[in-house]
């Protein structure tokens, strides 16, 4: 999990990706079956990162590394699976489901087990959840249930009790949802963090030291986390043999190891000692041909954005010329193209290319909106002059905050060259800062510009849009516009028209553009090289970016 999914400039992904065409997926069932390595070979997995684990408290998770790491070690009603279709996960069948669409019905698994023994019950979801829109939580991904769930708005706004969610235990394996108003995605967030179950006791127990270390959280999904002590460089993930579908996970033991810097990383693959790793920049070219090296495309867009208000005070940045100047003043083929060099492509919007397509006409949103904020250096001095005007000075000095890897550091740099040089009279400084750093400098609002990223948690252009509404918890940034808020409030509720729907979004995305609301830099790819014998390491379009369950190593010499 996409700030909420603030995504590492350089991050641990998976091989098989494929793209959702159509808005929330199609929530059919697969049944996988059960895997079989077919060998006695050790099945252990090493694996990097290059972003330590900040969180693994569902409800408060903000992050791509958090969100993956819980999605392999616990489980909501439903998982994505390898051919990214919905799959029962803790639901014992497809839920009932009422004449309006309002009311969910769910079963739970009868021999669905917490790693310390405990049966998971429908009550379980109703704590997690109720604790997701309790307002001391303080979850920033508590806006995924508001307008979803019935009276989630109104608790999260102190009007209601958390006990008047719409979600109640029937009986002990028996759920009951009611939704505000029907929504198409519905299914596909409950694979999501914050739609995980938690066991009341165990949490009541811990207190304040609930998932601040490996042994502080319980597990119910393939895998459980260990030797994670809450800031370290390194965890395991091992099979969790309590698991209902245990027999499909092939995986003994998945270590993985921080690193930041991708010439380490490489010698790490040469060397045999980690068997998955994402390459960036000129390592990509030193690769070229090489049998093992694969291109993952994803959902991710990458963007600056703006901090409009710092420590009370209002910023250079609420100036909407100044915004527009930055974000048509550098490059973006020149950075896929030098920098990057991975596949990745130039954003001149803010929702992704092949993620949703219209439902009438199954045109691709991002082809139908087209290219919104692009480079234009003449226009870009043109608004800074205005901007400087407007601010009553002649120059002015701002610092881009991004995070600390190889790639981030070579990223910044090259946009203070590109912003510097285009835009006479402004000044860049760069603040290179650990990941877990930078999310904590941004939910603060202690940035002036950030490089920041969202990946799809659904394959809905909402998800990316409603990011920069004025209440969103992940804005951050102090963007208002209320015809921009209008819309997308509208196109939150507005089921019964998708059409009208479908084009509040487009005129939605077109205002935050037009504002400079955001400067959209790119659409990651991954540039990737995996050993042979690693198989059926699945990534996802959307939620979480790899799952393991399915994974195994074979023909390992």
């Amino acid at each position: 999990m996409k700030k909420s999914k603030l995504l590492s400039l350089l991050g641990l992904t998976a091989t098989s990706a494929l793209v959702l065409a159509a808005c929330g997926g199609d929530g059919d069932t697969t049944d996988t079956g059960s895997q079989d390595s077919g060998s006695s070979e050790e099945q252990v997995l090493n694996l990097i990162e290059s972003a330590e684990l900040p969180n693994m408290d569902s409800a408060k998770t903000t992050d791509t590394v958090s969100g993956t790491v819980l999605n392999n070690v616990n489980e909501g009603l439903y998982r994505q699976n390898p051919e990214n279709k919905l799959e029962l996960g803790m639901a014992a069948e497809e839920p009932e489901v009422s004449e309006d669409g309002l009311t969910f019905t769910f079963k739970i698994k009868e021999d669905a087990v917490w790693s310390n023994g405990d049966p998971v019950t429908a009550n379980d979801f109703v704590f997690a959840w109720q604790r997701l829109v309790t307002p001391e939580t303080a979850a920033e991904y508590s806006y995924m249930i508001d307008g979803v769930v019935k009276n989630a708005s109104a608790i999260l706004t102190g009007e209601m009790e958390p006990s008047e969610l719409g979600a109640k235990a029937v009986d002990d394996k028996t759920l009951e949802v009611q939704l505000e108003t029907a929504k198409p995605y519905f299914k596909d967030l409950l694979t999501l963090p914050m739609f995980l179950p938690q066991n009341e006791a165990f949490v009541t127990e811990q207190g304040g030291d609930y998932a601040t270390n490996s042994d502080t959280v319980l597990y119910n999904g393939p895998f459980v986390l260990d030797e994670w002590d809450g800031t370290g460089l390194s965890w395991v993930l091992n099979k969790n043999e309590e698991y209902w579908d245990t027999e499909a996970v092939a995986l003994d033991t998945i270590n993985v190891d921080v690193v930041k810097e991708t010439s380490t990383a490489i010698n790490l693959y040469d060397t045999g000692a980690v068997d998955r790793i994402t390459l960036s920049g000129e390592y990509v070219q030193t690769k070229q041909g090489d049998p093992e090296l694969k291109t993952q495309p994803t959902s991710s867009v990458f963007y600056f954005k703006f901090n409009q208000e710092r420590d009370g005070e209002e910023t250079a940045l609420a100036n909407e010329n100044i915004r527009k100047a930055i974000a048509m003043a550098f490059d973006k083929q020149a950075f896929a193209d030098t920098v990057l060099q991975n596949g990745s492509i130039p954003a001149n919007g803010l929702v992704p290319a092949e993620l949703a397509a219209d439902p009438a006409s199954g045109d691709d949103f991002r082809a139908q909106s087209g290219d919104l904020l692009t480079y234009n250096v003449e226009e870009a001095q043109k608004y800074f002059e205005e901007g400087l005007n407007e601010l009553g000075v002649d120059s002015l000095t701002l610092e881009i905050l991004g995070d600390d890897t190889e790639n981030a550091k070579k990223s910044l740099e090259f946009m203070q060259a590109q912003l510097t040089s285009n835009l006479p009279g402004l000044e860049i400084n760069l603040r290179n800062v650990p990941f877990k750093i930078r999310l904590d400098a941004d939910t603060n609002q202690d940035y002036d510009i950030e490089m920041a990223g969202w990946g799809a948690d659904y394959a809905d252009p909402i998800n990316f849009l409603e990011l920069f509404h004025s209440e969103n918890g992940n804005n951050k940034s102090s963007y208002a516009n209320p015809e921009y808020d209008a819309l997308v409030e509208s196109a939150q509720t507005n089921v019964s028209d998708l059409e009208g729907r479908w084009e509040d979004m487009l005129e939605a995305e077109k205002i935050l553009m037009e504002t400079g609301g955001i400067a959209p830099i790119y659409q990651r790819a991954y540039s990737v090289l995996e050993k042979d014998y690693l198989k059926d390491l699945t990534s996802h379009l959307t939620g979480a970016e790899y799952s393991y369950k399915w994974a195994s190593i074979e023909g390992k010499e």
